[in-house]
């Protein structure tokens, strides 16, 4: 709702009472099949009533894609995400609620635009100030070592691990050579659009080579995942905040093929998310404590949004 609340006052501000009208038009059929959806799947999963010790999320990561490539020991269930974005993702499973059992090891830019690295958690470990400025994201290595540290400082709490990969810009080999897959310092949002947005404007790029280079982004952070699964311990579950569309049509009132992950959409290829649990030997003994200040310097408003674009969300 404060997504939709925002976009509604930055259209009427730039265009006007009309273009709501005609935005709120265009949204019914979206709408509509968002109900036929929850008819069908249920509300989805509230993550932190879940069973784990450890929940480790991989954004932007489709349940078909890990399920064809993940080959680690454990067992692939799914689950319905809250949200089709971080931001509707977050604000539905932590919003106005406190979690001081929690830990939040952090590379995901709307934990501190939502406000959420102020007392939700017990603390939130914040990687975005290891962000690369070349590659305009947070490497999974950087994520992996920093949940280790939170690991060994905060041993009596739940670890929540955000990385942010698969999810664009596309930082493995094949992507970083896709004009809009891995971005540059000098990348200039108008006249280098990104990758969901080339495919959506028609421009000549290969469809294959986007799974290729998605895949690849998958494979690169679980590369990091499966040693940090034997540094942690207790159970551990790895999931998703949502999905992405790669040239699907919504269904069942048909749409033009859509791509990337836009807010307040649910199909399964947007929020049917993998849930692969592993047992750990020794399960921890939680329990929850006032929250901590970070020691890790807060990222100003402009970074913030300067990282928002890098991924797409602008």
């Amino acid at each position: 709702m404060r997504h939709h609340l925002r976009k509604a006052r930055e259209i009427y501000a730039k265009e006007g009472p009309l273009q709501i009208a005609k935005s709120a038009i265009r949204y019914i059929p979206i709408e509509l099949n968002n109900f036929l959806f929850s008819l069908r799947h249920g509300r989805g999963t509230r993550v932190m009533a879940e069973d784990w010790d450890n929940l480790l999320i991989l954004d932007a990561c489709r349940y078909d894609m890990f399920s064809n490539r993940i080959d680690i020991d454990g067992e692939l269930e799914s689950r319905i995400s809250l949200g089709s974005t971080s931001e509707e993702f977050m604000e539905k499973n932590f919003d106005e609620k406190q979690f001081h059992d929690t830990v939040y090891v952090n590379a995901n830019p709307f934990i501190p635009r939502l406000n959420l690295d102020d007392g939700t958690f017990h603390a939130v470990v914040n990687c975005l100030n290891d962000w690369d400025t070349e590659l305009q994201t947070v490497r999974p290595e950087i994520v992996a070592e920093r949940a280790r540290e939170a690991s060994e400082q905060y041993p009596n709490k739940r670890l929540i691990v955000h990385f942010m990969q698969p999810h664009a810009p596309f930082i493995g080999e094949r992507g970083r050579k896709m004009i809009g897959g891995g971005w540059t310092m000098d990348h200039d949002v108008e006249k280098e659009p990104g990758v969901w947005d080339q495919l959506r404007d028609g421009r000549d790029i290969s469809l294959n080579t986007v799974w290729e280079a998605y895949n690849e982004n998958l494979d690169l952070v679980l590369e990091e995942v499966k040693p940090l699964l034997t540094d942690l311990d207790g159970k551990s579950v790895i999931t998703a905040d949502h999905g992405n569309l790669v040239g699907e049509r919504l269904r069942p009132i048909p749409t033009r093929r859509k791509y990337g992950h836009p807010y307040g959409v649910h199909t399964e290829e947007l929020v049917k998310v993998p849930w692969f649990i592993m047992d750990g030997s020794n399960r921890k003994e939680i329990s929850a404590d006032s929250p901590v200040k970070s020691n890790d310097e807060s990222v100003s408003d402009e970074k913030l949004e300067d990282r928002l674009e890098a991924l797409g969300y602008r």
